[in-house]
């Protein structure tokens, strides 16, 4: 089922640490089934100090993924399709949640392209980048402890992509 509707969405305010170090509130809109374990991640992650750039609802770029994205905004919710495709997307069903995109790309291995492209530096893993998520850190770890799939495990990652099958 593709119909998502406001009924099915919960709009969260989520503390984290900035890139300086300090405490903000963040916006974020999931799908009210994942709200308290997402809270309960966004948690783990603060506790960890893990720092995230910055989180603001992704109509403050025009609902547009690439410039949220070369923004550094880390985001869930936005109704769009998959690449290519006319079927909604997970971000679009509000169960998937991006982090730190500019440190994190999505790397298409077969072309090399880097979505954002302005992140191709990025592409390179072994970079120690500050927000970088990295296998079995704090980040990996608050989410696929509670089931959520990693897109850094991906044939084509996307190491700032988490999503959850509800």
């Amino acid at each position: 089922n593709t119909d998502i509707s406001y009924e099915d969405l919960s709009y969260l305010t989520i503390t984290y640490l900035d890139y300086n170090g300090n405490t903000k509130q963040g916006e974020m809109v999931v799908h009210k089934k994942l709200a308290d374990e997402v809270l309960a991640i966004f948690k783990d992650i603060y506790n960890a100090k893990f720092p995230i750039e910055k989180m603001n609802l992704v109509d403050n770029y025009n609902a547009n993924d690439h410039s949220s994205m070369v923004a550094n905004n880390s985001s869930a919710f936005c109704y769009r399709t998959i690449a290519g495709t006319n079927k909604v997307s997970k971000h679009g069903m509000g169960v998937a949640i991006d982090i730190n995109p500019f440190y994190n790309p999505h790397v298409l291995k077969s072309s090399g392209k880097v979505n954002p492209s302005e992140a191709s530096k990025y592409a390179n893993r072994s970079l120690n980048a500050k927000g970088m998520i990295k296998k079995n850190d704090a980040v990996y770890r608050a989410f696929t402890s509670r089931g959520w799939t990693w897109g850094g495990n991906w044939n084509n990652p996307d190491y700032q992509h988490f999503e959850k099958s509800i």
